[in-house]
């Protein structure tokens, strides 16, 4: 029984190691350099900017600073996120078409509608991050840039907006990128990005408003 139960020890001892190792495969850490985005280290990496987000949910990514230590997952890592995104995509198929028209008669198709706030910001460095007149990617702002939370909207997704009232945006609804974060945004919010000076652009105050995910 005594030598049963060494035995017993030794493999669990062996197995917890393996499992640590595995642990430790499944990330690596990267020392944040002057200059560092979630965008630029996705495309160093090659891993995407919402896999790099969930893997440092503590980090503002509009605060990253030269030190500051960021988990890089590994494909080992995503395993499991790969084959519960194919299940969702896989669910997501079944949703059944719908569309909506715009004003001008164009008719877009879409596979999510959500209802969120809106607030509305400027191009001013103060509201983005110091960083005047650009998105989360570098790009310039314009109409149609909006700032989202990639846990609710992926970076990147084409979205229609519709609902809102404001002089400075399309009449009745527009179409949209999600190409900005803020560390306000979070859940069913966004902000819409709006020309004008900041006092200008808060008179948008907070508007519940349709977002239509395009296919």
């Amino acid at each position: 029984m005594k030598k049963a139960s060494m035995m017993t020890t030794a493999v669990l001892g062996l197995s917890l190691l393996f499992a640590a190792g595995s642990v430790h495969a499944a990330s690596k850490t990267h020392t944040a350099v002057e200059g560092d985005t979630f965008w630029k280290l996705s495309q160093k990496y090659q891993i995407s900017v919402d896999k790099l987000m969930q893997a440092n949910t503590k980090i503002n990514p509009l605060n990253i600073y030269a030190g500051l230590k960021i988990v890089i997952p590994t494909a080992t890592a995503s395993k499991t996120t790969t084959a519960a995104a194919k299940t969702t995509e896989a669910k997501a198929t079944k949703i059944t078409a719908q569309s909506v028209t715009a004003k001008d008669g164009t008719i877009h198709t879409f596979s999510k509608q959500i209802t969120v706030k809106a607030t509305a910001y400027s191009g001013a460095a103060s509201e983005n991050g110091g960083w005047a007149g650009l998105d989360y990617f570098g790009n310039k702002l314009k109409v149609g840039t909006v700032a989202v939370d990639p846990k609710v909207i992926p970076l990147g997704t084409k979205l229609y907006v519709t609902g809102y009232n404001s002089d400075g945006l399309p009449t009745g609804g527009m179409v949209a990128t999600a190409s900005d974060v803020g560390g306000a945004i979070k859940g069913n919010r966004i902000d819409i990005y709006l020309p004008g000076t900041p006092a200008e652009v808060s008179k948008f105050g907070i508007q519940n408003i349709k977002v239509y995910v395009l296919k």
